[in-house]
C-alpha cells in the first residue's frame, strides 16, 4: 500500500497530480470534439505553433503561459481565415501555418546567443514543476472550457455530424468552428506545461478515443475521457516516481496504452458476441 501512497505525500507530486487532473478534464472537453471531427492534425499543428510565443516570452523574461496563449490566438485566427479560402484545402493551410510558426520559433531561439529558452521543458513538459498559481490558472481555464462547452454544445454537435444542418438551424457554423478552435487552443495552452507540446496529443486525443467504444453519448465520452485522463495522470506519476522516468512522458504514454487496451477489449467483446450470435444459427443448420 505504501508503494501507492508514498509518492503523493510529497508536496510537488500532489500539485502535479491536481494539475494533471485539471488538464485531463479540459482535454476531455476539447479532445472529444477533436476525435469526433477528425481534427488530430490541427491539434498537432496548434501545439507546435506555440513555440514562437513561448520562445519570445522566455527571451523577454515574460510569462510563458501568456506567450503560449498569444501564439495560440494567432494560430486560431490563421486557421479560421485560411479555412474561408475556397481554393485552398484546410489541411494545406494548417500545414503551412504549422511550418511557418515552428520556423519562426526556431528563428527566435537562434537569435539568443545564450540559448536561454528551455526547449526541453517546452517540448516534453515539466509536470513536477507545477506551482500553486498554475493550479489557479488551470482552474480558471477549466471553468472557461466548461462555459464554452455548455454554451456551444448544440452547435458543436451539429457541426460534428452535419455542418449543413447547423447552417439550416441558424447555429452559425463558422462562429461555432471558431469557438471550437478557441476551446482547442485553451486545452493545448493549459496542457503544454504538463506534458509538453510533443506529447500533448496523448492527453488530448487518447482518452476520448479510448472512451468511444464504451460511451453512448458525447457527454458520456467526455466524462469517461476525463476519468481515463485522470487515471493516466495518477498511474503515470506513480510509475515515473518508482522507475525514475520522465513524468510527463510517462503520463502521455500511459494514456496511449489505455487507448490500445480499450480498443483491444472492445474488439474481443464484439468477437465474442459475434460467436454467440452465430452459434445458434450453426446449431439449427
Amino acid at each position: 500500500m505504501e508503494w501507492l501512497t508514498d509518492p503523493f505525500q510529497v508536496t510537488f507530486v500532489q500539485r502535479a497530480l491536481w494539475g494533471g487532473m485539471l488538464v485531463s478534464v479540459i482535454c476531455a472537453l476539447a479532445g472529444t470534439w477533436v476525435v469526433l471531427r477528425g481534427m488530430a492534425f490541427l491539434g498537432d499543428a496548434m501545439s507546435h505553433g506555440l513555440l514562437p510565443g513561448v520562445a519570445l516570452a522566455a527571451l523577454l523574461g515574460g510569462n510563458l503561459l501568456v506567450g503560449a496563449l498569444l501564439s495560440a490566438l494567432v494560430m486560431t485566427a490563421g486557421v479560421t481565415a485560411l479555412g474561408r479560402t475556397p481554393k485552398l484545402s484546410q489541411d494545406t493551410g494548417i500545414g503551412l501555418l504549422f511550418v511557418g510558426m515552428l520556423s519562426l520559433g526556431v528563428i527566435i531561439v537562434s537569435r539568443s546567443q545564450s540559448f536561454a529558452v528551455d526547449l526541453t521543458g517546452f517540448l516534453f513538459g515539466d509536470v513536477l514543476a507545477v506551482r500553486e498559481q498554475d493550479l489557479v490558472l488551470l482552474g480558471v481555464a477549466l471553468l472557461l472550457a466548461l462555459a464554452v462547452s455548455v454554451l456551444g454544445h448544440r452547435a458543436f454537435l451539429a457541426l460534428a455530424f452535419d455542418p449543413r444542418k447547423a447552417s439550416t438551424l441558424g447555429l452559425r457554423p463558422r462562429l461555432a468552428h471558431a469557438a471550437l478552435l478557441g476551446l482547442l487552443a485553451l486545452a493545448i495552452v493549459a496542457s503544454f506545461h504538463i506534458v509538453g507540446t510533443l506529447l500533448v496529443l496523448g492527453l488530448l486525443i487518447a482518452p476520448p478515443a479510448a472512451a468511444l467504444p464504451w460511451a453512448r453519448s458525447v457527454r458520456g465520452v467526455m466524462t469517461l475521457a476525463a476519468l481515463l485522463g485522470a487515471t493516466a495522470t495518477f498511474g503515470g506519476l506513480l510509475l515515473s516516481w518508482h522507475l525514475s522516468t520522465a513524468a510527463g512522458a510517462t503520463v502521455s504514454a500511459l494514456a496511449v496504452v489505455l487507448f490500445f487496451l480499450s480498443h483491444l477489449v472492445s474488439a474481443l467483446r464484439h468477437h465474442r458476441r459475434a460467436r454467440l450470435v452465430g452459434a445458434p444459427a450453426a446449431a439449427t443448420d
